[in-house]
């Protein structure tokens, strides 16, 4: 009859048989799944392209460690194998642990990472703030799991007229990446929701890779829903995070960062109502007891009391104002008749007079001059031998004064501008008050003027004004 073993005893055979086989082993492999304890002692799981084995390291040993290990590091554990009863697996009892280099996965996940850095896809100003009462929530992740039913609790205890809708997809595997890129996708294009929860549960570096694609990273950016990140458990971190409007511990913190507790909404419109209320109140009574004062006041119960002070100012000023205009059209006047007389000079029929009388005087003084010379001449000479010579003298001088006098009419005549008006020549005037224009400066462009010619008056318009 064959033997037959308890579970404890098959098990304490097994762990006594390995133990004191693999006493002392060397093994390497990349890490995984690591967690460190509060107590110190570090748990993860060593694996390679075939096979995996947990491992621990205590807090003794792990304090000779020059850093803490990460997932996908690439290490080589020394220790022993030893069996864990209480669960019936075995593992690695790691004493030193030395570093071969980052893993794989993990050089993948910084090369992404400082790319998309680069390219501004973790930029602080370009996330877009979560919209504060949501109407319409939408969740990217698998339609089996408790991830998907913890945020349904929490969405309808915190919000219960909340509208979710969920596009479900694989969260692990090949297709899992493009399957949450279209997923965000098919969100925005149909505008199908305010704000996006893309998440999953806990898991190791290769469960979580979805979310470490570049294609899922893309999609997040790029996407005009607000979207928060919600992979793992609060030390699991993965490009979707970074990349994310806001990024969320877990899936469950994800749900309550979209909405706000209903009866926590209710507490705080009553808290406002009656803090409103009662600012109001204050405010209204402070301002009855200053209407109250107001209405009082000499001054509103008769406002002629303010007033006529400022009536008389405002006589005074009206006094002074009559007085300053009337001396400035004083003044005025003034300066026109000093002008009108300049002008009046200025004209060329007076100054022709003026030259007419000059004329006439200086012929005056002339036939008077000749006359007197005469009669003394006449005087002295004898009427008959003299008679011939006086006359040949009064005619040869008459002749000269004769040339003289022409010689001044010609020069006055050139000087008269009716003369030059028979040479081509015009005079301008201003068509208001008949001054003669002296200079460019004294004309503006369509200002009118009139010219006068020898034969009569032009009324002209000044287009251009050009100096010599």
């Amino acid at each position: 009859m064959e033997e037959i073993f308890t579970v404890s005893t098959l098990t304490s055979a097994i762990k006594h048989t390995l133990e004191l086989k693999f006493f002392c082993v060397c093994i390497k492999g990349e890490i995984s799944n690591f967690k460190a304890q509060s107590s110190g002692h570090l748990y993860f799981t060593l694996k390679d392209s075939e096979a995996q084995i947990s491992c621990v390291l205590f807090r003794s040993n792990a304090k000779a460690l020059t850093r803490s290990p990460q997932n996908g590091d690439q290490v080589i554990l020394q220790g022993e194998l030893s069996v864990y009863p209480p669960r019936g697996n075995y593992q690695i009892i790691a004493r030193s642990l030395s570093y071969m280099g980052v893993g794989e996965l993990l050089v993948k996940w910084h090369q992404l990472k400082t790319k998309l850095e680069q390219m501004g896809f973790f930029e602080r100003e370009k996330k877009k703030p979560l919209p504060k009462y949501p109407k319409r929530v939408g969740v990217v992740t698998s339609a089996t799991g408790a991830v998907i039913q913890d945020i349904l609790q929490i969405l309808k205890r915190r919000a219960p007229g909340l509208s979710i809708l969920l596009n479900p997809v694989t969260v692990q595997g090949e297709m899992a990446a493009k399957e949450i890129a279209q997923a965000i996708e098919d969100f925005n294009r149909y505008e199908l929701a305010d704000v996006l929860i893309v998440g999953r549960g806990g898991g190791s570096l290769e469960d979580l890779w979805a979310f470490n694609e570049e294609i899922v990273a893309c999609a997040i950016y790029h996407s005009k829903i607000p979207i928060i990140s919600a992979v793992g458990h609060e030390t699991d971190t993965c490009i979707a995070d970074f990349v994310a409007d806001q990024r969320a511990p877990t899936p469950s913190a994800a749900a309550e960062l979209v909405t706000v507790e209903s009866a926590q909404q209710i507490t705080y419109l009553h808290t406002s109502y009656t803090q409103l209320k009662n600012a109001i109140t204050s405010h209204l009574s402070r301002h009855a007891e200053k209407v109250g004062f107001a209405s009082n006041h000499p001054f509103i119960k008769n406002p002629h009391a303010l007033l006529e002070p400022h009536f008389q100012r405002v006589d005074n000023y009206a006094i002074d104002v009559n007085r300053s205009f009337m001396q400035t059209i004083q003044k005025k006047e003034w300066q026109l008749s000093l002008l009108t007389t300049k002008l009046h000079h200025l004209k060329p029929s007076y100054q022709l007079q003026e030259i007419k009388q000059k004329i006439e005087t200086i012929e005056s003084l002339i036939q008077q001059a000749i006359l007197h010379k005469l009669y003394e001449y006449r005087s002295k000479l004898s009427p008959f031998s003299w008679h011939k010579k006086i006359d040949l003298m009064q005619n040869q001088l008459v002749y000269e004064k004769k040339s003289s006098l022409a010689k001044v009419i010609a020069l006055l005549q050139a000087a008269d501008p009716k003369y030059l008006l028979t040479k081509g020549y015009g005079i301008l005037f201003h068509e208001k008050n008949d001054s003669v224009i002296l200079s460019t400066k004294e004309v503006i462009p369509n200002q009118q003027v009139r010219l006068m010619l020898q034969d009569g008056q032009l009324g002209l318009t000044i287009n251009t004004i050009k100096a010599l």
